[in-house]
């Protein structure tokens, strides 16, 4: 009998790239056949060594992107950091889309609502789905599913809703990403620099859309989109794995995208990060002895709290984090391969069982 598995690639070897190759090595309808790295070192290592599978897959990396895309795969894991290369991101997803290769990514925000999305962002990504025949899935890694499907389920178990809280807490003391950490999110800059990550219209640019998409499922409508930023410095100096971070320097970060209906704030996605334990002590905490949580907050009657912890990399709980949100992207390959050509949304791409997996 043919071997009937979805030819899959990773594109990115990072967090959450070792996180995409351990899935869909997992994954009973899917083949792992190329990794591709940015990295010159990693080229040739086996990517089960890479990404500690506990076994060689018989994948040795590859900086070889023509080639990899040349032997036409049907999926794409597209892992590859689009934070600070948007542009190049887009230009990348829009090639394996061309190539035939259904892709799922967390890696363009604007595309969580593709509605939403602007025309120069959404337009060659719709070209190139055409082009190719293929379809697009765009989720967030923080995580997706816990700011889109997780709160309308938890609306769906209510009476009366009046306000969806979907929150992020985490604690960076463990998370080795101190280009994202300190440079995006602004942990030890000076509290007179505002973060990239806050910037006006940032937040609600990367979360907005899933704001949206709760709207959207809820069948309300938004007046608006809103902000609210706080940040604290730190008492005293810490010490961590990404290395020091002063006193008086940023520590803690706060931010809410407001959905604002009916001139009421009904729809809330909310983070909470900080780079000590010890940093803004009254603000919201992960249950004891975590270091991340993600929660969801449903007011109303009867009140729906819940709080998700999730655990990777000998009990890392950001590795944990990534790994449920790529889990959401994989085990959407085989349903987006069967689908019709285009871009797809949280509330179009249904949450499948992890079926034949024991």
């Amino acid at each position: 009998m043919a071997d009937e598995r979805i030819d899959t690639v990773v594109w990115g070897t990072g967090n959450v790239g070792r996180a995409a190759i351990r899935a869909v090595a997992a994954h009973p309808a899917l083949r792992l056949t190329a990794v591709i790295t940015s990295s010159a070192a990693k080229v040739g290592r086996d990517a089960g060594a890479l990404a500690d599978v506990g076994r060689d897959l018989g994948v040795a990396l590859t900086d070889d992107r023509d080639a990899t895309l040349a032997a036409g795969p049907g999926a794409l894991v597209y892992a590859a950091s689009g934070d600070l290369r948007p542009d190049d991101a887009v230009a990348d997803i829009a090639r394996a889309l061309a190539a035939g290769a259904v892709v799922v990514t967390p890696s363009v925000y604007a595309l969580y609502d593709h509605r939403s999305a602007p025309a120069a962002v959404r337009d060659p990504i719709v070209a190139a789905t055409e082009e190719g025949g293929s379809a697009l899935f765009v989720s967030g890694i923080d995580p997706g599913w816990g700011n889109d499907v997780l709160p309308l389920l938890m609306t769906g178990l209510g009476s009366v809703v009046e306000q969806v809280r979907a929150q992020e807490i985490f604690d960076y003391s463990t998370y080795d990403q101190p280009d994202a950490v300190r440079h995006l999110v602004g942990m030890g800059q000076p509290m007179d620099e505002v973060p990239p990550m806050v910037a006006p219209t940032v937040p609600s640019m990367v979360w907005g859309g899933q704001v949206r998409l709760i709207a959207r499922g809820m069948g309300v409508e938004l007046d608006e989109v809103r902000e609210e930023v706080e940040r604290r410095a730190l008492d005293e100096t810490v010490t961590n794995v990404m290395g020091t971070f002063a006193a008086g320097t940023q520590g803690a970060l706060r931010f809410e995208v407001q959905g604002i209906v009916d001139g009421e704030v009904r729809i809330v996605i909310e983070h909470v990060t900080r780079i000590h334990p010890s940093a803004a002590p009254d603000w919201p905490r992960p249950p004891a002895g975590a270091d991340g949580a993600h929660r969801v907050v449903v007011e109303g009657r009867p009140r729906i709290e819940v709080t998700v912890e999730a655990t990777d990399e000998g009990g890392n709980r950001a590795a944990g984090g990534n790994a449920t949100a790529v889990g959401r992207l994989v085990n959407a390959i085989p349903w987006l391969r069967a689908a019709p050509a285009g871009l797809y949304d949280a509330l179009e791409v249904p949450l499948l069982p992890a079926t034949g997996r024991f």
